[in-house]
């Protein structure tokens, strides 16, 4: 089954969880005990990526070190076409829909699209929008944000990507954001399309979770919480019985 199969599959039935592990903040070998602790709180796929510092070298070490630990689905996260691993089960072939730059838009996508093919890496159509206040993605990605106050602008850059064929739609405000996307956002956003969608960022407690949850967002990620918590299966399992209950 590919990937996006086993998503839209799941989402049929119930809520879904993402880790997503920045391979640049620790070795592979920990990237894997922490895809091992998340597996055993009950997320449903290891994302990998981050916005700065990434080489092909890491990605590949620490996505063979989670290939051998899990057997999740791991899907690359890419900030640029320099990321691409052939050991992944998927990628998200992103658009920041919202940028500023040609290069995250469509430029990236090009240089990685061949390479794509070779690999023979899944590729997922995903549009990606940035929400305030966007963070360190939202400035390395160059993004007119958002307004949180303007939810009908997600909408617009929503419907716009489920017009275009993306399978996913990813509204992010940022990894360490200290909010999440607005739960009015996300019910705004999930009312008018009809593909899944995927919330992260800002995301650090069960309420938080909860909210997010209910408000509509099909699938939700953490990723920061990985790297603060000591138990992360404890904790994380909190925020992952949040989202499915």
């Amino acid at each position: 089954m590919k990937v996006i199969e086993y998503i839209e599959s799941k989402v049929r039935d119930e809520k879904l969880h993402m880790t997503l592990i920045d391979p640049d903040d620790q070795s592979p070998k920990e990237s894997a005990k922490i895809a091992m602790e998340a597996r055993n709180a009950g997320t449903d796929a290891i994302m990998i990526g981050g916005s700065t510092g990434i080489t092909r070298e890491i990605m590949d070490e620490t996505i063979k070190e989670i290939k051998n630990a899990v057997e999740l689905p791991v899907i690359i996260f890419p900030n640029s076409a320099s990321v691409l691993s052939p050991y992944a089960d998927a990628l998200y072939f992103m658009s920041l829909l919202n940028s500023r730059s040609v290069d995250m838009l469509i430029g990236q996508q090009i240089k990685g699209a061949v390479y794509v093919k070779k690999l023979g890496i899944e590729p997922i159509p995903m549009g990606y929008i940035i929400v305030e206040p966007g963070m360190t993605v939202g400035r390395v990605g160059q993004a007119k944000l958002i307004p949180r106050a303007h939810p009908e602008e997600a909408v617009a850059y929503a419907l716009a990507a489920q017009y275009f064929g993306m399978r996913l739609v990813y509204l992010e405000a940022g990894s360490g954001a200290p909010e999440p996307v607005p739960p009015e956002m996300v019910s705004m956003v999930k009312n008018e399309i009809d593909i899944p969608l995927i919330v992260g960022g800002g995301i650090r407690t069960p309420e938080k979770a909860r909210a997010i949850a209910r408000a509509g967002a099909d699938i939700i990620v953490t990723g920061t919480i990985v790297e603060m918590v000591e138990n992360i299966e404890e904790e994380l399992g909190k925020i992952i019985s949040a989202i499915k209950e």
